[in-house]
């Protein structure tokens, strides 16, 4: 019987899906939901290029930009009011779906592409993720009455195999050794590196990075691998490709891998208030004066959906990884 890691199907699966679909018929993003959403993240940026003191050039980056609409709306806000930090920046793009790049290059034209981080130009940088970490493989670990198993993919679905590491390997409270019988652990070993990456980069030169994405403030055991095909929930074991997978962040081990770099972290806070805190509300009352009513009340609704706590509000998290001593960063305070 064959047998592949959860991490290595998964990610074997993403790239099969985000090759031949498009996950956008599947799924709804924050800045498709509202354009409100972007403009305020590229003002986010701005706010965040004056704490750090306004360094010129400065990178503005985006990893997993999708269609591009954030990115396009964060401009168009930035040009507006900040000028200077228009002038100043340098667009790159962290995508490797051929098709998502060619999509992207008819909004963003002056962008650079990039695989991964490690091949963003190092020097002063301002970064933006909206709901890129969830797609990032993941490794699932279960406890049996015998000691603990890691779950693998084979021809029937998920497979168990015993292992001889536990908790404390995979960084997590390592009094969870002796968990009841069926408790889950889930380590994202992409999203830590990432996390280090930029920590490592903001050792280096002045930087803040934005992550935004559903998932747990604390580290919290369980299950939360999923899948969608055709905007359903499906098998996420169904054949690589048919589905996209995700999975729930853990930001609480992303904290902890920035700061053993010695990076700041802030957050992470619920998205709700996040938002509510740059002007979510404000700019959408202003958006929607003057516009019949049928479509003000779509804009207000489209507001709510993305602040509210029982929807988008409360499941989504922010962390930023600044530099070290950074001020708070707008969104953040207490």
């Amino acid at each position: 019987m064959s047998l592949e890691r959860l991490d290595a199907f998964m990610a074997r699966a993403n790239a099969a899906y985000y090759a031949t679909h498009d996950p956008f018929a599947d799924f709804t993003t924050a800045p498709e939901i509202s354009q409100v959403f972007g403009e305020i993240l590229g003002l986010w940026a701005a706010v965040g290029w004056q704490l750090l003191g306004s360094p010129e050039p400065v990178l503005l980056v985006e990893a997993g930009p999708g269609r591009g609409t954030l990115m396009a709306d964060a401009l168009r806000a930035i040009t507006k009011v900040a000028p200077a930090f228009r002038a100043a920046l340098r667009l790159h793009l962290i995508e490797t779906s051929p098709r998502l790049r060619a999509e992207q290059a008819r909004r963003l034209p002056d962008a650079c592409w990039h695989d991964a981080l490690d091949s963003v130009p190092s020097g002063p940088m301002l970064l933006l993720a909206n709901e890129f970490l969830d797609a990032l493989p993941i490794r699932q670990f279960i406890r049996h009455a015998d000691g603990w198993a890691e779950r693998f993919a084979g021809p029937q679905g998920m497979v168990d195999c015993p292992t001889a590491e536990g908790p404390a390997d995979w960084g997590w409270d390592p009094a969870l050794a002796d968990a009841a019988p069926g408790v889950v652990l889930e380590l994202c070993e992409p999203a830590c590196a990432f996390a280090a990456a930029l920590a490592r980069r903001f050792a280096q030169h002045r930087g803040a990075a934005l992550l935004l994405d559903y998932g747990s403030e604390h580290s919290t055991p369980g299950d939360s691998l999923q899948a969608l095909a055709d905007g359903r929930p499906a098998d996420p074991f169904s054949p690589p490709g048919s589905a996209d997978l995700t999975a729930h962040v853990d930001f609480a081990a992303l904290a902890r891998a920035a700061r053993r770099f010695g990076a700041d972290a802030q957050g992470p806070v619920p998205q709700g208030p996040f938002l509510a805190r740059l002007g979510l509300f404000q700019r959408t009352n202003r958006l929607a004066r003057g516009l019949p009513p049928g479509r003000a009340a779509e804009l207000m609704e489209a507001a709510r959906r993305l602040a509210e706590p029982d929807r988008m509000g409360r499941l989504f998290k922010v962390l930023a990884i600044a530099s070290a001593n950074c001020p708070i960063l707008p969104g953040f305070e207490a």
